[in-house]
């Protein structure tokens, strides 16, 4: 006799995110997600940094936190202040700094200490994913300002808060993501960073920055940290190194004020995020990080420059896009009349993953023709050749490109 299986479902709480699907791997060609180049990721620097830190200090293993409190492995706190001062103009201590699982774990922290249901909060109209996802399940209502060359227009951010503060709302927060925009690669100008300090403090609103693609830009330069910049404190800044050294690892970190650090420290109830990962990366980071992240950013920038030339050879003007400052990702336009949601499942089905642009917009019918394409993560000729199956999908399913590779295609009957 066989018992019949447990049904949980009744046992559900209301609100529960729908389920997620199986892991059936990576499409043959993978343009999702935030992955690195493979090929860049430091191993045998890393090998080294394990063998050197577990024979000085694995006995700190048997202690949460490594005997260095709940913010975190204070080597790489110390290693955090150098680096940010050095690269983002941020004075700030290791007490500044909490070290977190990833920025996701870091914009969960951020949102349990600041936000309720029903809540508004200011955001880049294109902007991260996992940020709108958050956003959506805590029930908050989302205003999207739109970007330009220069990141999130100021003109516009201006015209929403005073249409906000007619209304009696005052935002939670401006989320932005100011250094290597996700998914535009944009780069905010210090010109622009003032205007906007200087309407964050003029409505009383804190800006959440994430600077987690910063240290990956083309010519290493960078404005300062809206953080570095502010003279009231108003900002809260997270940063990873997921896409420095590697997105497995799961090592981001917060710098804030204690009045509100100590807060989200109160909600991390992990008893610690990954305590190798964070020995390692002090190991390596602290000789090596300098020097490691201009090599990954040619690599990166050559990987773009690929992924640009099939796209002009594939699509030719019916792919549109800007050559970003930095980062791992290209947002492109496709002709109006493409719907990258269906595209989506298309692709997919001949082997190329795609990020849909509505996804990453507040706007759906203004990302419905975009996509985001990781360029970081498939080989050189991977670029060539997924781009290649996307167009014969694109045209196959939407009549666009009329001219694939400069050749002329006749549409099939």
């Amino acid at each position: 006799m066989t018992s019949a299986t447990f049904d949980f479902a009744p046992l559900l709480p209301a609100g529960l995110p729908a389920p997620a699907a199986k892991w059936t791997g990576l499409a043959k060609y993978s343009f999702i997600g935030g992955n690195n180049d493979p090929d860049q990721v430091p191993v045998e620097g890393l090998i080294d940094a394990v063998n050197a830190v577990l024979r000085r200090e694995g006995k700190t293993l048997a202690t949460y936190g490594l005997a260095s409190g709940p913010q975190g492995y204070r080597p790489l706190r110390e290693f955090l202040t150098a680096k940010l001062k050095r690269d983002a103009g941020i004075n700030c201590t290791a007490d500044d700094i909490l070290i977190v699982s990833g920025s996701l774990q870091a914009l969960d922290l951020v949102n349990q200490t600041l936000l309720a249901r029903g809540d508004t909060v200011v955001i880049e109209q294109d902007t991260y994913q996992g940020a709108l996802n958050r956003l959506t399940r805590l029930g908050v209502n989302v205003v999207g300002i739109p970007l330009d060359h220069g990141g999130m227009r100021m003109d516009a951010l201006a015209a929403a808060l005073a249409d906000l503060k007619r209304r009696g709302i005052t935002p939670k927060y401006i989320y932005t993501i100011p250094t290597v925009q996700n998914p535009t690669g944009t780069i905010m100008p210090e010109t622009r960073r003032v205007e906007l300090l200087k309407l964050a403090e003029q409505y009383g609103v804190p800006i959440f920055e994430d600077d987690c693609y910063a240290d990956l830009i083309w010519d290493g330069q960078r404005p300062p940290a809206l953080y570095a910049m502010s003279k009231t404190g108003g900002v809260i800044h997270i940063g990873s190194f997921s896409k420095s050294i590697a997105p497995a690892l799961r090592v981001g970190y917060i710098v804030a004020g204690w009045s509100v650090l100590s807060r989200m420290l109160a909600l991390k109830t992990d008893a610690g995020s990954g305590a190798l990962e964070q020995m390692v990366l002090a190991e390596y980071c602290a000789p090596h990080f300098a020097a490691h992240v201009p090599k990954l950013t040619r690599g990166l920038r050559a990987k773009l420059d690929t992924l640009m030339e099939a796209l002009n050879e594939q699509f030719g003007t019916s792919a549109e896009f800007e050559d970003p400052k930095g980062g791992i990702f290209l947002w492109v336009k496709l002709p109006d009349n493409v719907n990258t949601l269906k595209l989506y499942q298309s692709a997919l089905a001949a082997g190329v993953a795609i990020n849909p642009g509505p996804e990453w917009s507040t706007d759906k019918a203004y990302a419905g023709s975009r996509l985001r394409l990781c360029f970081a993560s498939p080989s050189h000729e991977q670029i060539r050749e997924g781009v290649a199956v996307l167009a014969e999908v694109c045209r196959r399913e939407f009549g666009v490109p009329a001219r694939i590779a400069n050749v002329e295609k006749q549409l099939r009957a």
